[in-house]
C-alpha cells in the first residue's frame, strides 16, 4: 500500500518534467521562428529602418503625390469647364486629405502594433484572406500601373529635352529614351529601403514644386490667347459626355498618394508617448499645402491662358522659351526618377516577402538584384511596347485610383471603429464612399471610349 501511495507523486513527477520539457522545446522553437521573423523584418524595405523625421514624410508624400500628371490638369479642365472643373478640384483635394488622415489614424490603432502596409490594414478590416483580395490587386495595378507610366513620361520628357536643346540633330526613337530613363533605375532600385531613397524623394519633390511653378508662371506671362474659347470642343454631345467622365479619371489619377502612405509612416518611429501619427501628419499637411500650390495654380491658370485649345501636356502648349521648356522637361525627368522608386518600394516588399517568408528563399544581395532588375525590366519593356500607355491614365485612374484613394479608407474605418448611425463620421464617410464609387464607375466608362476611339482613328502606336 506504501509503494502504492507514493507512485502516483512520482509519475506525477515524470509527467510534468516531460511537460516541462516539451514547453521547453516549443518556447526555445517559437523564440528561434520570432528571431528569425524579426531579421526578415529587419531586412525587407518597408520595415527595416524607422528613423525617419516628420520632413521625410513630407517630401515622400510630395513626390508620391505631385507626378507629371499635374501638367495634363489645364487638360482635364478643358473636358470639365470651368464650374464642373473647379468643384471636382478642390472636392478631390478635400475628400483625399480626408481619408489619407484616416489611414495615419489607423496605422497604429491596435496597441502594441503597427499596419506598415495598406493590406495589412485591410486583413485586419476585412478579415484575413478578403482583405488581401480587395487591397492587393488594387494597389498592384495603381503601383505597377504608376511605374509604367512614368517609365514612358521619363523617356518622353528626355526626348523632349533632346529635341527643344537640340534641334537640328537627328530624330532618336523614343525606345531608346526609355531604356535610358530604365538603366537608372536598374542601379537605384538596389537601394533597400525609403530611408535611403530620402535623397532622391527630396530632389524629387523639389523638382515637383519647380516645374509646376514654371507651369504656371509661364503660363501667365503668355497671357490669355487670341480668340480663346471655355466652352467644349467635342463636336457631339455623346462626345462631350464621355470625355467629361474621362476627365475624372485623369483627375482621380492626380491624387494617387494613399497607396503608398502606410508604407512611408512605417519608417517613422513609433513609442506609446510620441506616436508615429504626429509627425506623419505633420509631413501630410505641409504635402497637402504644396499640393494645393501646384495643382490649383497650374490647372486653372493654364486653362485661363489656352481656354479648350490646351495639349494634354501643358509644357507643349508652352512652346517658348525653349531654354525654359528644356529646363522643366529635365526637372520632370528627376521627378518621375524618385517618384518611381517612391512607388516600386512596395512592389519590391510584396515580392521579397512572398520570396523569403512563403517560398523560403534566403533573404540577400542575390535575391534583391534579381526581382528588382527583373521588375524594372518588366516596367521598361511594357512601357516601350506601349508609349501610349498614358493614354489609358483616365481608365485606371477611375478603376482602379479612385477606389484606393476616394473610398477604401472610409469603408476600414466604417467597418473597424463602427461610428454611431447618422453621426457625423458616419456621414461623411458615406458621402466620400458614394463620390468615390461614382467616380470608379464612370470614369472608366468615359476612359474606355476614348480609347476605342483612338484604337479606331490608329492613333496608338507600338515602339514608336
Amino acid at each position: 500500500m506504501g509503494t502504492q501511495g507514493q507512485s502516483p507523486p512520482e509519475n506525477y513527477d515524470n509527467r510534468q518534467n516531460q511537460i516541462g520539457f516539451i514547453n521547453q522545446m516549443v518556447s526555445g522553437q517559437s523564440q528561434s521562428e520570432k528571431e528569425k521573423e524579426k531579421a526578415i523584418d529587419d531586412w525587407l524595405p518597408i520595415t527595416s529602418s524607422r528613423n525617419a523625421k516628420w520632413w521625410y514624410s513630407a517630401f515622400h508624400n510630395v513626390t508620391a503625390m505631385v507626378g507629371a500628371g499635374v501638367l495634363s490638369l489645364p487638360y482635364a479642365m478643358s473636358e470639365l469647364g470651368w464650374g464642373p472643373g473647379i468643384a471636382v478640384m478642390v472636392i478631390s483635394w478635400i475628400v483625399t486629405l480626408y481619408t489619407l488622415w484616416q489611414m495615419v489614424e489607423m496605422h497604429e490603432m491596435v496597441p502594441g502594433k503597427r499596419f506598415d502596409r495598406y493590406h495589412e490594414l485591410g486583413q485586419y478590416a476585412f478579415g484575413e484572406k478578403l482583405g488581401l483580395y480587395i487591397v492587393v490587386p488594387q494597389q498592384l495595378i495603381v503601383e505597377v500601373g504608376v511605374c509604367i507610366v512614368y517609365m514612358v513620361t521619363g523617356g518622353r520628357s528626355l526626348k523632349k529635352f533632346h529635341d527643344v536643346v537640340c534641334s537640328d540633330c537627328k530624330q532618336i526613337k523614343l525606345t531608346f529614351f526609355i531604356m535610358i530613363f530604365a538603366s537608372v533605375h536598374f542601379v537605384l532600385s538596389q537601394l533597400p529601403n525609403f530611408n535611403s531613397i530620402s535623397g532622391i524623394s527630396l530632389a524629387a519633390a523639389v523638382m515637383s514644386f519647380s516645374y509646376s511653378t514654371i507651369a504656371w508662371v509661364a503660363s501667365v506671362d503668355k497671357g490669355k490667347q487670341e480668340h480663346v474659347e471655355y466652352g467644349y470642343k467635342s463636336d457631339t454631345q455623346e462626345r462631350t459626355v464621355m470625355r467629361f467622365l474621362a476627365a475624372l479619371g485623369d483627375v482621380a489619377f492626380a491624387y494617387a498618394g494613399h497607396n503608398v502612405v502606410l508604407e512611408i509612416q512605417a519608417t517613422i518611429p513609433s513609442t506609446p508617448e510620441k506616436p508615429s501619427k504626429k509627425p506623419m501628419w505633420k509631413g501630410v499637411i505641409v504635402a497637402y499645402i504644396v499640393v494645393a500650390l501646384c495643382y490649383f495654380p497650374v490647372a486653372f491658370v493654364g486653362y485661363w491662358a489656352f481656354g479648350n485649345g490646351v495639349e494634354d501636356n501643358i509644357l507643349v502648349s508652352l512652346s517658348r522659351p525653349h531654354w525654359l521648356i528644356a529646363m522643366a522637361n529635365m526637372m520632370v525627368v528627376v521627378h518621375v526618377i524618385g517618384s518611381y522608386q517612391i512607388y516600386a518600394m512596395p512592389v519590391f516588399d510584396m515580392m521579397e516577402t512572398v520570396l523569403v517568408k512563403r517560398l523560403r528563399f534566403p533573404p540577400g544581395l542575390t535575391l534583391r538584384l534579381i526581382t528588382r532588375s527583373a521588375y524594372v525590366a518588366f516596367t521598361m519593356f511594357v512601357g516601350i511596347t506601349f508609349p501610349f500607355f498614358g493614354g489609358l491614365l483616365s481608365f485606371f485612374g477611375g478603376f482602379a485610383f479612385a477606389p484606393t484613394t476616394y473610398f477604401l479608407p472610409c469603408i476600414m474605418w466604417l467597418a473597424i471603429y463602427k461610428p454611431r448611425r447618422f453621426s457625423l463620421s458616419w456621414i461623411t464617410n458615406w458621402i466620400c464612399i458614394i463620390l468615390g464609387v461614382l467616380l470608379m464607375i464612370l470614369a472608366p466608362i468615359g476612359a474606355l471610349r476614348d480609347i476605342i476611339g483612338n484604337i479606331i482613328d490608329k492613333q496608338y502606336k507600338f515602339y514608336q
